[in-house]
């Protein structure tokens, strides 16, 4: 009985083993068949995406290791990184010729990376320059074309204001920005890059070399590399902001030696406050100085720092009287003070890593804009956030430990994540300030305010909940195990801007002139500043969460003086 048995067993195993290998060589087989037909027959109808182009952009990326954990569950990462709008668009250069079938899959894969390395990689490249059928100046647009010119010096070509828009750059956007603060000229380089100003640059070159395409307007030309696509402008587009106005700075006394001072100076009679402004913004300066029938123009100096005004009945007088004085009226005008707006990365290795390490909501990305316009140097961030890279903030997608940057941005705790670090400024804000802060950026993203509802529904007192317990234990963690700290108050950097500025530049071993300086509190909101009415109650505590934020408060307030630091402002302590 026990010897058929086992042939029966001996012959099963057999066929399994045959059925396993006719299964693999029919599929096989087939395969092969298929892509044979689908080298004689042409496909017909348009072309469909590939499975690989419908993957999302964050898991594609994660498995070719551009992308970790760390970055897809950190709270600060763009949602537009995330969903990778624009990373799978068509690529600029023309497709190549011939058919979809001799593109194979590996060949798109090769082409997704390029693609993707280049869009988040590829800062010192620029962007790709368009094929045969390069774009055109923007034919909709009311300004007019001037043509392409060099900006490959030293200095700008247009020395005016500068603004980024890696993302949504368009030539409209860029002339609206311009003539907000009443340029002529905008200039538009390397597909995202605006600038401005009121002298047309000298050295033209041919059309052709302004050959890339604008990053939000497919079609129209955005210069090149080192090239700019000039426009006039003629005036603002429809439904753009307004055009912003002259302010008055107050009433201040003359420096001893006005012509050595002011570099520019308009005299005539019958000069008044629109004619000295127009005049200074012409010539792009930020300051109308006015004095009877004198029109000075100039930039903020430690001889002119606009830091003692006086009162103002002494510029009251007639132009006649106030000519005979010692005393000026100061406008500000709708021009940027450029002095301070150029910024690279480090041309060496910092020897020293240093973090700006703050909770959210605590003023970082203002401090880095201090910082990067102070020093010349970008900020990197432990984070990636597409918002804050496709604005200007260019250090934001360079490798946090790459040590490229002055100082890297962190809103870590605890020893691990503090001990990578030789040194850090701990910047402290009001936990009430904060909380808000962070909330409405949760909530609305970074300029905007959350509705109504948000402060309604359970969602803030569960917010203030963790979050207030964190406020304590991030400012805990750094006075423990931070090996060197510069601690810094927000209140205490917003109230004494220059003085706490010039602290921290020390700090990061940079040395920054005075006039720099001055030209960083001339432009010191930047642009991401919450503007207009708070749309909800100024005050969204209940008590509870007073008590126990007030704790928190004198929780860090004690462990400040017991490091021997000062203690927290008296605006902090309790309400």
């Amino acid at each position: 009985m026990a010897k058929p048995f086992f042939r029966l067993q001996k012959f099963l195993r057999r066929t399994q083993f045959l059925l396993f290998f006719l299964t693999a060589a029919y599929l096989m087989t087939g395969s092969l068949l298929l892509l044979q037909r689908a080298r004689v027959a042409l496909p017909q109808g348009p072309r469909v995406p590939s499975p690989l182009q419908a993957l999302p952009v964050a898991a594609v990326a994660l498995g070719m290791g551009l992308l970790d954990s760390r970055t897809l569950h950190d709270p600060h990462v763009s949602q537009e990184l995330l969903l990778g709008v624009d990373v799978l668009r068509s690529p600029l250069a023309r497709p190549r010729p011939g058919p979809r079938w001799l593109r194979s899959r590996n060949s798109e894969l090769r082409q997704l990376r390029r693609r993707w390395f280049h869009h988040f990689m590829g800062d010192t490249q620029g962007p790709p320059a368009l094929g045969p059928e390069a774009p055109r100046p923007a034919t909709h647009s009311q300004g007019t074309y001037i043509g392409c010119f060099s900006d490959g010096g030293q200095e700008r070509t247009l020395k005016g204001a500068v603004f980024y828009d890696l993302r949504k750059m368009t030539v409209s956007h860029c002339q609206d920005a311009c003539a907000e603060r009443s340029y002529i000229y905008a200039g538009l380089e390397a597909g995202a890059e605006c600038y401005c100003g009121n002298r047309l640059p000298a050295m033209s070159v041919r059309l052709e070399e302004c050959n890339h395409e604008c990053k939000g307007e497919k079609g129209s030309v955005c210069g090149g590399v080192d090239r700019l696509s000039v426009y006039r402008v003629q005036e603002l587009q429809p439904g753009s902001r307004k055009r912003r106005t002259v302010t008055y700075r107050g009433c201040f006394r003359l420096p001893e030696n006005v012509t050595h001072t002011f570099p520019d100076s308009l005299i005539q009679a019958n000069v008044t406050v629109d004619t000295c402004t127009g005049f200074c913004s012409q010539k792009e300066f930020p300051l109308a100085i006015l004095r009877g029938w004198e029109c000075y123009c100039a930039y903020p100096t430690p001889q002119f720092n606009l830091r003692d005004a006086v009162d103002g009945s002494l510029c009251s007088q007639e132009p006649e009287i106030q000519q005979l004085g010692g005393y000026c009226e100061v406008y500000q005008t709708p021009v940027q003070d450029t002095r301070c707006t150029d910024r690279k990365f480090l041309p060496t290795k910092s020897k020293v890593f240093v973090a700006l390490s703050s909770f959210p909501g605590a003023g970082n990305t203002w401090a880095r804009h201090l910082i990067e316009h102070a020093t010349g140097f970008y900020t990197g961030s432990y984070y990636f956030d597409g918002t804050l890279y496709n604005k200007g903030f260019k250090g934001e997608k360079d490798h946090w430990r790459s040590r490229r940057t002055i100082c890297v941005k962190t809103h870590e705790s605890g020893r691990r994540e503090i001990e990578m670090f030789d040194s850090a400024i701990l910047l402290i804000r009001n936990p009430y300030r904060s909380l808000v802060a962070e909330f409405n950026r949760k909530c609305a993203g970074h300029l905007g305010y959350a509705a109504d509802r948000n402060w309604k529904s359970k969602e803030w007192p569960d917010f203030v909940n963790s979050y207030a317990s964190w406020w304590s234990s991030h400012v805990l963690d750094w006075l423990k195990y931070g090996k060197r700290l510069l601690v810094v108050h927000y209140e205490e950097l917003r109230r004494s801007l220059v003085p706490t500025l010039r602290e921290m530049v020390a700090f990061l071993n940079v040395s920054v002139s005075e006039e720099r300086l001055l030209c960083v509190e001339n432009n010191k909101e930047g642009s991401f500043r919450r503007r207009g009415r708070r749309p909800h109650d100024p005050e969204p505590f209940t008590p509870e969460m007073k008590d126990l934020i007030n704790g928190y408060i004198r929780t860090v307030d004690k462990a400040l003086r017991d490091h021997n630091w000062a203690g927290l402002p008296r605006e902090y302590v309790p309400r």
